[in-house]
C-alpha cells in the first residue's frame, strides 16, 4: 500500500480553482472558442481571398493575352485614342491613309470605319453592310446603344481628341470580343463565394472532428483503464489529462482506486489479525482443555453418585464438541489461509465412504438412526484428497448427529446427474432455516465448501422442513 501509490496524494482535491477558472479550463469554454474563432475568420478572410483572386486573375490575364495585338480592352481602348489624338489636322486623305496602316500593323482582324463631320462615311476598312452611308443623329445614338449591350467589342473616339475640336469625325474600332481574356461573370463570383463557404464549413467540421476524437480518446483510455486489473487485483491508474472534465472524471477514477487499495489493504490486514487471533486462541485454548480431561478423568475415578457421573459424562461430551470446534476453527483458518496443502489424486470416493461410514456407525446405532446406505459395487474415483475428504465427510455425519438427530435418519448414495455420479448424503431434520439447540456459527458446513473447492468438486445442497440433501459432484 505504500509502494507504488505513495503518489496518488497529488490527486486529493485542494483549493482549486475558481468558477472562472474551471470554465475557462473546460470542454463547454474550448468549444464555443472554436466556434468564435470560426466567426470572426469568416468576415477576414473572405475578402482577403477576393482579393488575391482578383490580383491573380489579372496577373494571369495580363500574362497569357489570347491575341497578342489585343492583351486586354483596355490597353485597346487606350492605344485607339492615342492613334485619333494622333490625327488632329491631319486630311481626309491622310486619316484614310493611316487608318488602313493601323489596320495593318497595330488591330489586323478588325473592322474599322470613320465618319466625318457632316455624318457622312468616309471609310470601311473592310466593307461593313450595316453602316449607313450618311449618318443621322438617331442612328449614331441607336448605334452607340447596340454596341454598349452586344456584339463585338466597339470604340468610338472623335478625330484630334474631341476636347477642343470635334470638327474632324469620329472613328470607330471593331474587335471580335473572343480575342480577349473572358471576362468573370457574375455567376463565376457567385460560385466562388459557394466555394469558399464550403471550404470554410469544411474546415470548422475538421477542427470540429479533432476535438471530439480527443475526447473519444480519452473516454477510450478511461474505459480500457476500468477493465484492465494490476497485480493486486485492482484498475489500473490512469495518467491525468487537462483540467476539463474528463480529467477531473479521471481524477474521480484514481481516487475510487485509491480508496478501494486503503480498503483492501485494511481487510487483509483485519483477515490477517483474526487468523492470528484464532490460531493463538486454538493454542491457549487447549491447554485448560487438557488440564480439565486429565481431571474429570480422576473423578470419573472416583466412587460418585449416579447424578455425578451423568455429569461427569455431560462435561466429557461438551469437552468433545470443544474439541472439535477448535480443529474447525484451526481447518477454517489454514483453508481460507491457503496454508492447508490438499494432494489430489485419483482415489475410489465409495471405499473412502464407507470406511467412514463405518466408524460413525456405532455412534449413530447409538442415537437411534435408520441408517440406510445404497452404494453400487463398482468404484468410482475422483480425483480428491484422502484425508481431506475423510474431514469433509466426517464434518458433514457430526452435522447430521447434532442438527439433524431429531429425523433419526441418514442415507448415503449415488444418484446419476447429468451422465455423472454423484454422491448424495441426506437427513429427515427439520432443516438447515430452522434453529437448533445445537447450531453454531456453521464453521463445519464452511470447511465443507472450502474442502470441496480445493478439490474441485461441487456441492449442491436442497433442504427443507423434511430434510436436507447434499449432493456432490466432481467437476473433472
Amino acid at each position: 500500500m505504500n509502494g507504488p501509490r505513495n503518489g496518488w496524494e497529488r490527486l486529493r482535491p485542494g483549493s482549486g480553482p475558481d468558477q472562472g477558472g474551471r470554465f475557462r479550463s473546460s470542454l463547454l469554454f474550448r468549444y464555443l472558442l472554436i466556434i468564435v474563432v470560426a466567426m470572426m475568420l469568416l468576415p477576414i478572410v473572405l475578402p482577403a481571398t477576393m482579393l488575391i483572386y482578383s490580383m491573380l486573375s489579372s496577373w494571369q490575364m495580363d500574362l497569357k493575352p489570347k491575341n497578342s495585338h489585343y492583351p486586354s480592352t483596355i490597353r485597346t481602348e487606350s492605344s485607339w485614342h492615342r492613334e485619333a489624338v494622333a490625327l488632329k489636322g491631319a486630311t481626309s486623305e491622310q486619316i484614310s491613309a493611316h487608318l488602313r496602316k493601323i489596320q495593318r500593323d497595330i488591330f489586323p482582324d478588325s473592322q474599322i470605319f470613320w465618319v466625318d463631320a457632316t455624318g457622312k462615311t468616309r471609310l470601311e476598312l473592310p466593307i461593313q453592310p450595316d453602316v449607313p452611308d450618311q449618318w443621322s443623329a438617331a442612328q449614331a445614338i441607336a448605334f452607340m446603344k447596340q454596341v454598349s449591350y452586344k456584339g463585338p467589342f466597339t470604340v468610338v473616339a472623335f478625330i484630334s481628341g474631341g476636347k477642343e475640336d470635334v470638327n474632324q469625325g469620329y472613328m470607330v474600332l471593331k474587335v471580335p470580343r473572343s480575342f480577349f481574356e473572358q471576362q468573370h461573370t457574375n455567376s463565376s463570383i457567385l460560385m466562388y463565394y459557394l466555394f469558399f463557404i464550403v471550404l470554410m464549413l469544411a474546415g470548422f467540421i475538421f477542427v470540429s472532428l479533432l476535438f471530439f476524437v480527443g475526447i473519444r480518446y480519452r473516454l477510450v483510455r478511461l474505459q480500457a483503464a476500468m477493465s484492465q486489473r494490476g497485480e493486486d487485483g485492482l484498475p489500473i491508474l490512469v495518467t491525468t489529462g487537462r483540467p476539463d472534465e474528463i480529467g477531473k472524471l479521471e481524477e474521480a477514477f484514481n481516487q475510487m482506486v485509491e480508496q478501494l487499495a486503503d480498503s483492501r489493504g485494511r481487510e487483509r490486514q483485519e483477515e490477517e489479525l483474526r487468523k492470528r487471533l484464532v490460531a493463538d486462541l486454538s493454542h491457549d485454548i487447549r491447554t485448560p482443555l487438557t488440564v480439565v480431561r486429565s481431571h474429570l478423568y480422576t473423578l470419573d475415578a472416583e466412587n460418585l453418585s449416579s447424578k455425578g457421573k451423568q455429569s461427569i459424562m455431560l462435561m466429557e461430551n461438551k469437552l468433545k464438541d470443544l474439541g472439535s470446534l477448535i480443529d474447525n476453527l484451526l481447518t477454517y483458518n489454514l483453508l481460507s489461509s491457503g496454508k492447508y496443502t490438499l494432494h489430489n489424486e485419483p482415489r475410489d470416493i465409495l471405499r473412502l465412504v464407507r470406511e467412514c461410514a463405518a466408524s460413525w456407525y456405532p455412534v449413530w446405532e447409538k442415537e437411534g438412526f435408520e441408517v440406510d446406505i445404497d452404494l453400487p459395487e463398482h468404484s468410482i474415483v475422483w480425483k480428491v484428497d484422502e484425508q481431506g475428504f475423510r474431514r469433509l465427510l466426517d464434518n458433514l455425519f457430526q452435522n447430521v448427529v447434532r442438527h439433524a438427530a431429531s429425523g433419526r435418519y441418514i442415507g448415503i448414495h449415488v444418484q446419476e446427474h447429468y451422465g455423472k455420479s454423484a454422491l448424495v448424503i441426506a437427513d429427515k431434520g427439520p432443516g438447515m432455516e430452522r434453529q437448533s439447540c445445537e447450531k453454531g456459527a456453521g464453521i463445519g458446513l464452511a470447511i465443507t465448501e472450502l474442502l470441496a473447492r480445493e478439490m474441485n468438486l461441487e456441492r449442491d445442497i436442497v433442504s427443507s422442513s423434511a430434510g436436507t440433501q447434499i449432493r456432490f459432484l466432481s467437476k473433472t
